[in-house]
This record gives C-alpha cells, structure tokens and sequence, in this order.
C-alpha cells in the first residue's frame, strides 16, 4: 500500500484542483491521499468524491501556520471534525493573517519597482480560502520580474527577504489541543527544516507528546538522513506515529516534491488513523 500524507491543492497554494490531485496521485499508484491545505478544508469534498472515482483513500486533512518560541512551525491534522467551533475561529484569525498582510507586502515590493496589485495576486489565487505569499510569487511570476516562484521567495518573501512582513499564527500548544478537542490527529510537519530545528528538540517534542500529538512527518524532501535518524529516535523515544510524504504542490514547487517522494509506512498508518 503506497500511502502519502502531505499534499496541496489550489484552495491554498498548491496548483491542481483537490479533483486534479487525487487524480494525479491515482496516476502515481498511490492508494491513500491526504489532502492537507494550508489552515483551511474547503476541498474536502471534492477530493472525496474524486477518490471513489478513482479508487483512492482520501484522508482529509489541513496543515495549520503555527508558531513555537519565535519560530514557524507547521502541524499537520487529520480526520477532525472541520466544525468544530474554537477550531473554525482560530483558523479564520490566520486565515485573515494572510489577508490583513497581502497590501503591506504589495507596499513593500512597489518601493524596489515591483508594481504588483491585489488584483493580479487574486487572479493567481482563485479559489484559495486566502492569498498568501505563493500567490505573489505567482503573479510576480506572471508580470515578468522572476522566472520561477523559488525565486520570491530567495530575495523577497522569505523570513529575511526584502518583502517579508510577519502574520498572525496559531500558538503550536494550543493548535495541537484545539485538533486534538476536535476529535483529530495532530503530526508536525517537517520539523527538523527551515528553521524549525532550532525549536524542535526532543525535550519540545515531549511537551507536545503530553498534550496529546500522534506523530513526526520524518521522511520528506526537506530532511536529510542525519535528520531523519534522529527524527526516528525522538519517535520511537515517546513511542509517535512516524509518517512520510511528498508536501506535493503540483507546479508550485520542484519535481523534487511529486506525489510518492516519500511514503508512510501502512502499520504507521494503520497506527494513525485505524
């Protein structure tokens, strides 16, 4: 069973329809998917009724902007209940996070000579809960000032890019309590990369653990072998689901990222979500 457990669709900043991507991972001979937009599920739905058709477990799922000492951090959840009232509000300050930082950023790009309108980053975002900084990238993209998305974010949208202009984002304790209240699975999402490394240590992870975390994404493109020992250890030390996948965003990031590049093991899963 090939089964992965990170990936975007176009209601945040990935470029397939959820119908597309669980198409394309079916193409990929996958078997399960879990659909995990950025701090929203309004392609849920779609994506379940594209994966009867094309004979995929679809896992719904979200990956929710979060912060721990100062640090970005990411937590995947998985099959909670999306109505779930704290849950819906918390979401709706980062989602609005997004957007309150959208004219700033556009403010900052137009001081270098970078004339970008909200309109032109609407056009790239469509019908995504919220534009965020992939969506300037794509209309920077579109206007001629940069070849490819990466190069946004390398000079301008990073943590210390020219453009950057920070955001509201769930506490991480708090977000893991609120899946968890909702009836969810909570599992960081590559910790030991950009950055969140430096917050992530195995005496964080206990506290997490604690509060009721399931598991770490460890095997993803972002980690290199040293890093995923050393996940696995911290895994296997508070006894967390380990879990692989692609973070796959069709277009919007590297062939690197395709459905499949890395996996979860069944008995994790079944261990997960059984």
């Amino acid at each position: 069973m090939r089964i992965d457990l990170h990936t975007h669709s176009n209601r945040s900043d990935g470029t397939d329809t959820p119908a597309e991507l669980v198409a394309n991972a079916a193409l990929a001979g996958l078997d399960v998917v879990a659909l995990t937009d950025h701090d929203a599920t309004t392609g849920w739905d779609e994506a379940r009724a594209a994966g009867e058709r094309e004979g995929v477990v679809v896992v719904p799922g979200i990956e929710i902007s979060t912060t721990f000492h100062g640090e970005s951090v990411h937590l995947l959840g998985y099959a909670f209940d999306p109505a779930h009232p704290p849950l819906v509000e918390e979401l709706e300050r980062v989602l609005g996070g997004r957007d309150q930082r959208l004219p700033r950023i556009l403010a900052r790009l137009a001081e270098h000579g970078i004339d970008i309108t909200e309109e032109d980053v609407a056009l790239q975002s469509g019908a995504a809960a919220a534009s965020g900084r992939p969506h300037i990238a794509d209309a920077m993209v579109a206007k001629g000032y940069i070849g490819h998305r990466d190069e946004a974010f390398q000079g301008w949208l990073n943590s210390r890019g020219r453009a950057y202009v920070e955001r509201y984002a769930a506490p991480l304790l708090g977000a893991v309590r609120l899946l968890k209240d909702a009836g969810g699975q909570a599992v960081v999402a590559h910790p030991w990369s950009r950055g969140s490394d430096r917050v992530l240590t195995a005496d964080a992870f206990e506290e997490l653990a604690a509060l009721g975390l399931d598991g770490i994404e460890v095997d993803h493109v972002d980690h290199d072998d040293v890093a995923r020992r050393g996940l696995r250890d911290v895994a296997r030390a508070l006894d967390l689901v380990v879990t692989g996948s692609s973070d796959y965003h069709g277009t919007g990031k590297s062939s690197a990222f395709h459905l499949g590049a890395n996996l979860t093991d069944p008995g994790e899963y079944e261990r997960l979500l059984g």
